[in-house]
């Protein structure tokens, strides 16, 4: 049985240093993809824009500035309020979002009791689906033939 731990939130969008727009958001977790966070924004349109990136990232952004590339995150104060910053970049373009850091580390917390650090790769089963992989089947056989063995011909031929 998998766990999800879900949040809804508001994040910031920052448009100019004085103005902010509101987005809703969702945070995702999944234990079946337990590396992993999700995150969808709803933009009042038919299709919401999702993000995935490493659950380790924003967990280490919440207490200094980490990340590279297409996500960074990083805490910081705004008025006197603890707030994580994201940066995402994509072809599409770039946004800045500002989450209160309290709801963010408490649904982190739920993450980390679901599927603790180190224990990530024990809800992946991966043995169970690298055997399910190289398993043969009858249709296999022909393929797992001696290729330069001819007919009916004995091994010694």
């Amino acid at each position: 049985m998998h766990t999800v731990v879900e949040r809804e939130l508001e994040l910031n969008l920052v448009v100019s240093p004085e103005r902010s727009i509101a987005v809703p958001a969702k945070l995702i977790y999944r234990s079946d993809d337990p590396f992993a966070v999700h995150i969808t924004f709803h933009l009042g349109s038919d299709s919401p824009v999702n993000w995935t990136f490493a659950r380790e990232l924003l967990v280490e952004g919440v207490f200094r500035p980490c990340g590279h590339g297409d996500v960074r995150i990083w805490p910081t104060k705004i008025d006197g309020q603890s707030v994580i910053c994201m940066a995402l970049s994509s072809p599409d373009g770039n946004a800045l979002l500002e989450a209160s850091a309290t709801p963010v580390a408490e649904w982190l917390e739920h993450t980390l009791r679901a599927v603790p650090p180190g224990t990530e790769g024990d809800e992946l089963s991966l043995d169970d689906g690298l055997a399910d992989l190289l398993a043969t089947t009858s249709r296999d056989e022909p393929w797992l033939r001696d290729p330069w063995r001819q007919g009916d011909e004995s091994p010694e031929a």
